[in-house]
């Protein structure tokens, strides 16, 4: 998927010369955590969200700086936080960096992007214009939609087996443990030893994802590594497997 197929198109946007609080009053009233910032010529100039709010003179939340941090912070940095702060309008205290992608962006490319540069939102461009904007929102709608497409017809034990012995030998984690997986009727029990308690949580979420899975039972025994004392589950932790 890309980032056409997930983004709210026709995006609302605010005015760089608009009142701050006429943005803040619009956001609330609409429900909307960010806003871009669109010009008249229709450019992209900055990105307006509730974290731009967090300090602000009308909530005597604005930084209060002892003398030996002015001094390393320079006039420069100390106005350009007053601007911040005390700005009436939406350039003054809005984002001016902005972090965009294409409509032809990959969702793992997305993904990775919020994460790197911590942000919820992210206008998508075409020919330099905005046309839409993916959040995190977004991407969990993306999630849900996917899931309930998801095949999920039911599979003889040793398809289910195979299928989960498969998705396993896939992941680094899990070739640390020595693990044993035995399926009858559809139920899955996990045996063996782990080197990492929270390898038992990702074995079982494993079986659990795995079509034709109706339970899952956990007999897995840590293995605390720098001791080597074996420490058995207090109990037979059983989950089942939830419709979408």
């Amino acid at each position: 998927m890309k980032a056409s197929d997930i983004m709210t198109p026709g995006v609302i946007s605010a005015d760089p010369d608009a009142t701050v609080l006429h943005a803040a009053r619009y956001m609330l009233q609409h429900h909307i955590s960010g806003l871009p910032v669109i010009d008249k010529s229709g450019a992209l100039v900055g990105i307006l969200s509730e974290g731009n709010f967090l300090r602000r003179r009308e909530t005597h939340t604005d930084r209060k700086t002892s003398r030996w941090l002015e001094f390393l912070m320079g006039p420069g940095k100390m106005a350009a936080e007053y601007t911040h702060t005390h700005g009436s309008k939406v350039s003054e205290v809005m984002t001016t960096k902005v972090h965009t992608v294409t409509e032809d962006t990959p969702l793992e490319k997305i993904v990775e992007l919020m994460e790197k540069r911590r942000i919820k939102r992210v206008p998508v461009l075409h020919n330099n214009k905005v046309v839409g904007i993916v959040t995190r929102s977004n991407l969990m709608h993306a999630m849900v939609s996917l899931a309930r497409t998801e095949h999920k017809a039911a599979k003889d034990d040793a398809a289910i087996r195979q299928k989960l012995l498969s998705e396993l030998k896939n992941e680094k984690w899990a070739l640390a443990s020595m693990i044993n997986v035995v399926v009858r009727d559809g139920v899955v029990e996990l045996w063996g030893a782990i080197v990492d308690d929270r390898q038992r949580e990702a074995l079982i979420v494993a079986a659990e994802n795995t079509p034709g899975v109706k339970e899952v039972k956990n007999h897995l025994a840590w293995v605390e590594p720098t001791s080597g004392v074996v420490i058995e589950p207090s109990d037979e932790v059983a989950r089942v497997r939830q419709p979408i």
